[in-house]
C-alpha cells in the first residue's frame, strides 16, 4: 500500500475560510492500561511555516527511532506545540472521553499562556467525534476530520510530539516498576504486562477501572 505524505492542504483551506491559525490535535495512550492519556497540540500558519519535516507521519506508522528523530523536528517546524496529560486516576474517576478533553484543554492552556491566539484558531481534530467541546468553558471552532493524523501535517506533528512525550514518561516510570515492562510496552496490555499485573497486582500508575475491561489497542 502506498502511503502519501501528510500535507497542509486542509490547513490552507481553513485559513482561506478565515482561520488565523490552525491547531492540529491528536491523542495517544487512549487504550493503555497504565499511564496517562496524552494529547498533542500543534500550531501552524501555512503562510510562514517552512517545509514539512521529511518523513513525518502519524505516530502509529513510525518506528520508535523514527519518532524520536522526528519529534524535535516537528516541534521546531510548528509555530508552537504542547502536550496535555490526564492521569490514570483521572481516567478512573472521569472516564477516558472526558480525559481526552481535559488533556487537550490543558495543552491548549499551555499555548494560551505563551501568547497563542487559541480563540482565533481553528482546531483540527483527528476522528469524527468532537470530544473536545464538552471540556471547554469557552467554545472554540473545532473541525473534525477522519484520518487527519494521516493526511494533515499539523495533526501528524501533534501525534508524534505527544507519542514521544508519553513514551518517555513510561520509560522513566519503568525504572521504579521494572516488572511491568513499561519501557517496551508503554503501558499497553502486552502478555508480559498482563502477567505482571496478575502476579503483583496493579500500581498507582495503572488505570484500575480498566483491568476488568477488554484491553485496548495502541493509539
Amino acid at each position: 500500500m502506498v502511503v502519501s505524505d501528510p500535507s497542509l492542504d486542509v490547513e490552507r483551506d481553513l485559513e482561506k475560510q478565515g482561520a488565523r491559525i490552525v491547531i492540529g490535535i491528536d491523542e495517544v495512550g487512549r487504550g493503555a492500561l497504565a499511564g496517562p492519556v496524552a494529547v498533542g497540540v500543534c500550531v501552524v500558519q501555512t503562510s510562514s511555516c517552512g517545509p514539512i519535516p521529511q518523513g513525518l507521519r502519524d505516530s502509529k506508522m513510525l518506528s520508535e527511532p523514527a519518532r524520536e528523530r522526528l519529534s524535535p523536528l516537528a516541534a521546531a517546524w510548528a509555530h508552537d506545540s504542547a502536550v496535555g496529560l490526564a492521569s490514570p486516576l483521572e481516567v478512573d474517576e472521569l472516564g477516558i472521553i472526558a480525559c481526552l478533553g481535559l488533556a487537550a484543554k490543558r495543552g491548549l492552556g499551555m499555548l494560551f499562556e505563551r501568547g497563542v491566539d487559541v480563540a482565533g484558531a481553528v482546531i483540527l481534530l483527528d476522528g469524527s467525534h468532537n470530544w473536545l467541546a464538552p471540556a471547554l468553558s469557552t467554545p472554540l471552532h473545532v473541525v473534525t476530520r477522519v484520518k487527519a493524523d494521516r493526511d494533515c501535517a499539523s495533526v501528524a506533528a501533534a501525534s508524534v510530539v505527544a507519542k514521544v512525550h508519553r513514551d518517555r514518561m513510561m520509560i522513566e516510570r519503568h525504572a521504579g516498576s521494572p516488572d511491568y515492562g513499561w519501557a517496551s510496552n508503554k503501558g499497553y496490555g502486552s502478555a508480559g504486562h498482563m502477567a505482571a499485573i496478575a502476579a503483583l497486582g496493579p500500581t498507582d500508575f495503572h488505570r484500575r477501572s480498566w483491568l476488568k475491561a477488554p484491553v485496548g489497542v495502541e493509539g
